[in-house]
């Protein structure tokens, strides 16, 4: 159709005497003309939501601005106290095992529920949205009945284990540094699950059904066809969607400040809450700014790494 029309337009002009060349470059034009004009309303939506907020957090990050104070510019002290502060460093190495161990969980589950899901062959639709549930329902909402399930004097999982006789006593899932730390990582791992799961699943039905058949004809059992087929060709899909979950789970914070606030002993503080608690709770909006700007570098190395991942497994 777009190819009619130009041939169109090019008698058109041979008609005026105009050259074919000249009408093209018009066209081209103009239609460049009109595809900015359509891309410029989100454009400068983009720009207010995103470019504004960054460049205020960074003049923030650099003053000693304070809740209903502007503050004077302070240059990098915010970072430097930052970079002294035990609270920080154990924030940081919270975040990386957080994330490290959450990204293993949803991507090893994932996979398997993916290959679950797949071989379901009754019902699958309606299991299917079943599996969405998690990721469906607000974040506060669902941490809120993990912490009533957690929480020591109601704890709904301590008496299913104690009446199982698992246990003979009450497990301080949330008092507990370490045992809170689990925790949250457990919750973050069912909050993920689905997107993995769905994400995946899409992708094993994108592989052609002919190469399981030459594997199985070569020999290659259920383990074999699933490392030298199934994993190589999701390898794009399972890039991208650990570079997104990376994302969401090093800025988590609905979970962590429902179930822990980033206690005990802020052995359960991410940057989101500690920036929080900075910025908001103790008025110190300069260092709030800066803690949450020290996540920038961090998801730079993260997408820069998956990118490249992403680039070796495309062209092999």
């Amino acid at each position: 159709m777009r190819l009619e029309t130009l041939n169109e337009g090019a008698a058109k002009t041979a008609v005026r005497g105009e050259t074919p060349t000249r009408w093209l470059s018009r066209a081209l034009a103009s239609d460049t003309s009109a595809a900015y004009a359509f891309v410029a309303p989100a454009f400068f939506l983009l720009l207010f939501l995103v470019a504004y907020p960054f460049v205020l957090s960074l003049w923030f990050s650099l003053s000693d601005a304070r809740v209903g104070e502007t503050g004077s510019f302070v240059g990098l002290d915010n970072f430097r106290r930052l970079l002294g502060s035990s609270i920080f460093i154990q924030t940081l190495q919270n975040s990386m095992v957080f994330t490290a161990a959450a990204l293993g969980l949803k991507t090893v589950l994932g996979m398997a529920l993916a290959l679950l899901l797949f071989r379901v062959a009754r019902f699958k639709r309606l299991i299917r949205g079943a599996v969405l549930l998690p990721f469906i329902v607000p974040t506060a909402l669902s941490t809120l009945v993990w912490w009533w399930m957690f929480e020591p004097m109601y704890s709904v999982v301590n008496w299913t284990l104690k009446g199982l006789h698992i246990v003979n006593h009450d497990i301080p899932w949330l008092p507990d540094p370490y045992l809170a730390m689990c925790t949250v990582v457990l919750v973050n791992t069912w909050r993920g699950l689905p997107f993995f799961a769905i994400t995946l699943l899409a992708g094993l039905v994108s592989i052609p059904r002919e190469l399981y058949e030459a594997a199985e004809s070569d020999g290659a059992g259920p383990v074999g066809r699933f490392w030298h087929v199934t994993l190589p060709l999701l390898q794009p899909v399972l890039a991208v969607v650990i570079l997104f979950s990376a994302i969401f789970t090093l800025a988590d914070f609905n979970i962590v400040y429902v179930l822990t606030k980033g206690g005990p002993m802020n052995m359960t503080h991410l940057f989101a809450t500690y920036s929080f608690a900075l910025g908001l709770q103790s008025g110190q909006v300069g260092q709030g700014a800066a803690v949450s700007l020290f996540l920038f570098p961090i998801l730079l190395a993260v997408v820069f790494v998956q990118l490249r991942l992403v680039r070796q497994s495309t062209t092999l």
